[in-house]
């Protein structure tokens, strides 16, 4: 069996279909990892989707802040833009048991014989493997029932900065979403950043810093993640695998090859 990471596909199903085709993917015996945003800014995020769900246990995606504010367009709780590019997943007649199957999809997956966690942003640097494991699973519990959209209606704001182990309901919950979902630098005192989207080199001096540069609990796991395109894969630490290289932004789509450490690529068809 071989297991595939796959970047931020948001929609770009074709490029996905050619990667797919090269490594010879057949859900028999591979399995596909995603690292969140299936949906959005492509062209055809109805059939990422249904490539998907069509997967069964083969497919193993977290949840990435596209995935989630997919939730809140379906529920008429936000509009979507022109350049979310949902039109077609929105008028499919699949879309009530994609909704379904997004609400079902974890914020964190872990390969324990690795030592390997996957989320879609990264993991807060101050918490171990029991405070994410515990609080990824709060958060999917309440988006499996039947009141998510209360916490769904909730995540459009960007406190709280930091983490508070006393902190309790939305509050907790969105800083483990913005966390897991949103994160991309912060502060020397470990505040969340929502500004800077730059790569690292273009934001020195201005008092942040990456969160994969920071001193972790996990400093001995490898964390796969994706969400952050200015990266273009590259961080300087062969434990911080980042995914995604920016398929959406006319850049590339990019594959990684768990037992071999290969990464393929694809180029964002015209």
């Amino acid at each position: 069996m071989a297991r595939y990471f796959v970047g931020d596909i948001q929609g770009c199903y074709e490029e996905l279909m050619r990667l797919l085709l090269r490594v010879d993917f057949h859900p028999s015996r591979d399995e596909l990892w995603a690292v969140g945003d299936l949906v959005a800014r492509g062209p055809e995020s109805h059939k990422v989707l249904g490539f998907f769900t069509s997967l069964g246990d083969a497919a193993k995606a977290v949840l990435g802040n596209h995935d989630l504010h997919l939730l809140a367009i379906q529920a008429g709780l936000k509009r979507p833009k022109p350049s979310d590019k949902l039109k077609k997943l929105l008028e499919s007649k699949h879309l009530p048991g994609f909704i379904h199957w997004v609400r079902h999809q974890p914020l964190m997956r872990e390969l324990p014989e690795h030592k390997l966690i996957m989320t879609h942003a990264g993991v807060p640097p101050q918490w171990d493997l029991p405070t994410l494991r515990e609080e990824a699973s709060e958060v999917n519990k309440v988006l499996m029932s039947d009141t998510y959209l209360d916490l769904i209606g909730s995540m459009y704001t960007e406190e709280p900065e930091s983490w508070d182990p006393d902190a309790s309901g939305f509050l907790r919950h969105r800083y483990c979403i913005d966390a897991l979902t949103r994160m991309r630098f912060l502060y020397l005192d470990g505040r969340l950043d929502f500004a800077c989207k730059k790569p690292p080199a273009d934001c020195e001096g201005l008092a942040l810093k990456p969160w994969f540069e920071f001193p972790s609990k996990l400093d001995d796991f490898t964390l796969v993640f994706g969400h952050w395109a200015a990266l273009m894969g590259k961080t300087d630490n062969p434990r911080r695998i980042a995914l995604d290289t920016g398929c959406c932004w006319g850049e590339d789509l990019t594959l990684w090859h768990l037992e071999t450490g290969e990464k393929i690529t694809q180029k964002k068809l015209k």
